[in-house]
């Protein structure tokens, strides 16, 4: 079914509109979750937990992109959740993301860093508009996605070296960048 007919079955309130979208996006829903957490189980909680709130925000909302908008969800769920069991213990695999884009930015956080979030989020997006495709779309999936160098390696069907060599020279673009806009201390 087509993203425009699950938005539809959504405004008509119709329970159908979770079983159609789980049936086309789960796997990509979990695999989001799952990059984050490295816990199944707590991937397929918060998908669910997704699930609900796309179920309460559309309508009024009318995503463009229904995928990408639930992924966003997904991924806002899955860090809150990540967030939450930190304190606990340390979750390998995110940290390792985390610690890989961390370099670009700045290490002081104060409340001017977060009233120009909005700016650097936008200076990124300018950032990525730089780079070609395939730059582009690793980036996405590594710092986006947290998907691993191994999968962004067979999807790009080349070695895991070559992905990380090409995201260190992408992250090194992305410092430069940040430092010429001024957004890097």
């Amino acid at each position: 079914m087509d993203d425009g007919k699950i938005i539809e079955l959504f405004f008509e309130r119709s329970e159908r509109a979770i079983i159609e979208l789980s049936n086309k996006y789960d796997s990509i829903f979990r695999r989001v979750a799952n990059n984050i957490l490295n816990n199944a189980s707590d991937a397929e909680e918060c998908v669910n937990e997704a699930y609900l709130g796309v179920w309460n925000s559309i309508p009024p909302q009318k995503p463009e992109l229904l995928s990408s908008y639930v992924c966003r969800i997904v991924r806002n769920v899955a860090l809150k959740k990540y967030h939450s069991d930190k304190a606990v213990k340390r979750n390998g695999v995110y940290d390792v993301v985390l610690d890989e884009i961390e370099e670009c930015f700045s290490s002081s956080v104060s409340v001017e860093d977060e009233i120009c979030a909005a700016e650097t989020s936008r200076v990124i997006d300018k950032f990525l508009e730089t780079l070609d495709k395939r730059d582009r779309v690793m980036f996405i999936k590594r710092y986006w996605f947290s998907d691993s160098v191994e999968n962004i390696a067979k999807s790009f069907d080349k070695s895991s070296h070559y992905v990380s060599v090409r995201l260190s020279r992408i992250r090194g673009k992305l410092k430069k960048y940040l430092i010429k806009e001024g957004l890097f201390i």
